[in-house]
C-alpha cells in the first residue's frame, strides 16, 4: 500500500478555485492508479476523478466535468485537483485515493486513502 496525505482545501466562495494536492510515499507511485472522492455531510463517499497511472486517461463525474482537471507527477509522486467555478453543492471532505483497477468507482474497491480536506464553498 501507498500512504496518501492530502493538502489545499480551504474556504471559498462561489464561483472561487482551489487546488488541492495529495502526496504518496510508498513504492511503485507510477504503476497506480489514482483518485479524488469527497463527502458531504451525512452522505456516502462520492466518487469524483481518477487518473490512470500513466496519466494518459482521465474519468470525472458529470457534476465537475469542465470545472475540475485532475493531474499526477510521478517524479513528486503527487496528484493534484484543480477546481474551478466552484459551487455551494462542491461542499464536502475531498479524499485522494490508490490501489485500485482502473474503471472502478465504488469507494470500496478503492485500497489507499487520505485522511482527507475539508472544502467549503460560501454562497
Amino acid at each position: 500500500q501507498v500512504r496518501l496525505a492530502e493538502s489545499g482545501g480551504g474556504l471559498v466562495q462561489a464561483g472561487g478555485s482551489l487546488r488541492l494536492s495529495c502526496v504518496a510515499t510508498g513504492p511503485t507511485f507510477s504503476q497506480r492508479n489514482l483518485a479524488w472522492f469527497r463527502q458531504a455531510p451525512g452522505k456516502e463517499r462520492e466518487f469524483v476523478a481518477a487518473i490512470r497511472w500513466d496519466g494518459e486517461m482521465t474519468y470525472y463525474i458529470d457534476p465537475v466535468k469542465g470545472r475540475f482537471t485532475i493531474s499526477r507527477d510521478n517524479t513528486k509522486k503527487t496528484v493534484n485537483l484543480q477546481m474551478s467555478s466552484l459551487k455551494s453543492e462542491d461542499t464536502a471532505v475531498y479524499y485522494c485515493a490508490a490501489d485500485a483497477l482502473w474503471g472502478r468507482i465504488r469507494a470500496r474497491d478503492w485500497g489507499s486513502w487520505g485522511q482527507g480536506t475539508q472544502v467549503t464553498v460560501s454562497s
